[in-house]
């Protein structure tokens, strides 16, 4: 576009855009010191403590329901600084969009996701991990539901600081899990329901890798090798944005709307197929108008995929608050019923005002200290560019929803660094592929030195084996400081 098409007023208002994102930015980096975050951490501790007081009201059991207020508002916090990085570092570490608008749009769509469509995965964190009635009393219970909320957000804390992206999933489970056999012994644990959960945990990364790697390889074979690629990519690139416009409305169409209308699974992949080709049919003209004077290279089809990018990363940021709110309110939420009602056995109702904390929370947590996280997941474990990107957000939706669809409490953080891993290790198997092809089409060329084949890896694998390492101890290590912790309170309430 030459410069007399360029409507200066425009250009003011880009400009305008853009220097607010910097700001930002700057702002994100200064209260991301390690004082000024902490103190405004605090405040909103405290500040969660106080709304449970005047919310709760002067009862025997108010004094719990503020502390368990409090340690929710902690895990929250710790929810935004680890586990969001998985749905923006893609999308920042491929440049589509800067730190300051990454956490701008995960911070909306978070707090509208466990607002509008959290909860549905509560009764399974809360009741089907241990069996509540074994526990014997209510306050025994509450002691076990305190221990796991604060082991789980102590172990994701320190896992934020070390800069290891674990799953607040695992270490909630972990944190229950070992307060119940602190409380009443192996026998406590539901250990069916383990087993399907621990299945799921080994399964979601293993899928999000090969969904990312099928897609990456689809992308390759039919638009980046293709000799005209804006061609191949003006037909294919609708399609793709289609499919994830399909999975998001059938995954809101059974989660988010849930407490308007129950919509049934069928009549869900319905209005998904139905949305698909609307999306579809609406991108046609738009590729083809980005495309209009575009160099037939690699590089200029980072330009189509840059905006479906940042969609799927914000509809991945909702679909996480949906599901992850759970890991901080679950707890707090029983908590609240077995204080205020004595009952502790039956499906677990979450009061607006323990949602809200876990909203704000994810939020605070993420604007304070989630900048680290999200560079580690969107630069250090192997280089993304939009497409690449692009591939882990949709198979990162697709797990997450069939696995929330499925009721099991997966781990995004898995899914997403699975997604990451998956797109590495299948662009380490295409370009050997590659280089053989290459090699037996020019005979006499030599053999590349095991030192040169290590160097040309693109997938870090210290940061692969530190992550699958973290991953491994999560869960005896929450349960371990759950069990003690839980002994502790004990101790102290009796």
């Amino acid at each position: 576009m030459s410069d007399e098409h360029l409507d200066p007023s425009h250009l003011e208002t880009l400009d305008r855009d853009l220097g607010r994102l910097s700001t930002l930015e700057q702002a994100t980096a200064y209260v991301s010191r390690p004082m000024m975050g902490f103190g405004i951490a605090l405040l909103f501790v405290v500040f969660a403590g106080l709304v449970a007081a005047l919310v709760f009201g002067q009862t025997n059991n108010t004094f719990i329901v503020v502390v368990a207020a409090a340690f929710g508002a902690y895990m929250a916090l710790n929810i935004g600084a680890n586990d969001v990085a998985n749905n923006m570092g893609p999308a920042v570490g491929a440049n589509a969009m800067s730190m300051g608008a990454a956490i701008v749009i995960a911070a909306v769509f978070e707090s509208a996701g466990a607002l509008l469509a959290g909860g549905d995965v509560v009764s399974t964190i809360a009741k089907g991990i241990i069996a509540p009635e074994s526990l014997g009393t209510s306050g025994a219970f509450i002691s076990a539901m305190m221990a796991a909320l604060l082991a789980s957000a102590l172990w994701v804390n320190l896992a934020t600081w070390i800069g290891a992206p674990v799953s607040t999933t695992h270490s909630v489970v972990g944190g229950v899990m070992g307060a119940g056999i602190a409380a009443a012994g192996f026998a406590a644990v539901s250990w069916g329901q383990m087993s399907a959960i621990a299945a799921s945990w080994v399964i979601s990364p293993l899928l999000g890798g090969l969904i990312a790697a099928g897609f990456l390889w689809f992308i390759k074979a039919n638009i980046i090798y293709r000799d005209d690629k804006i061609a191949a990519a003006r037909k294919w690139v609708p399609v793709l944005v289609g499919i994830m416009a399909g999975a998001f409305a059938s995954y809101l169409a059974v989660k988010g709307l849930k407490k308007i209308v129950k919509i049934e699974l069928g009549s869900a992949l319905m209005i998904g197929l139905g949305v698909a080709v609307i999306a579809w049919l609406i991108m046609i003209p738009v590729v083809r108008r980005q495309s209009a004077n575009l160099e037939n290279r690699n590089k200029s089809l980072k330009v189509l995929f840059g905006i479906p990018l940042i969609v799927s990363a914000a509809l991945l940021s909702f679909a996480h608050g949906a599901n992850d709110v759970a890991n901080a309110v679950g707890p707090l939420a029983a908590i609240v019923q077995a204080s205020s009602t004595g009952d502790f056995t039956h499906a677990v109702e979450i009061p607006l005002w323990v949602m809200v904390i876990g909203a704000l929370g994810i939020s605070f947590g993420l604007f304070l200290f989630g900048p680290k996280l999200i560079r580690m997941v969107g630069n250090q474990i192997t280089k993304l560019n939009p497409m690449r990107a692009y591939c882990v957000a949709l198979s990162a939706a697709i797990t997450v929803i069939v696995a929330s669809w499925l009721g099991l409490p997966v781990s995004s953080t898995h899914i997403a660094v699975g997604g990451v891993f998956g797109v590495g290790f299948f662009r380490e198997w295409d370009t050997e592929r590659r280089m053989r092809k290459s090699k037996s089409a020019i005979t006499g060329l030599p053999a590349l030195a095991p030192e040169e084949r290590r160097r040309r890896k693109l997938v870090r694998r210290s940061h692969f084996m530190t992550i699958v390492a973290a991953w491994v101890i999560t869960v005896p290590a929450a349960a371990a400081l759950s069990a003690g912790l839980f002994l502790v309170i004990q101790g102290i309430s009796g």
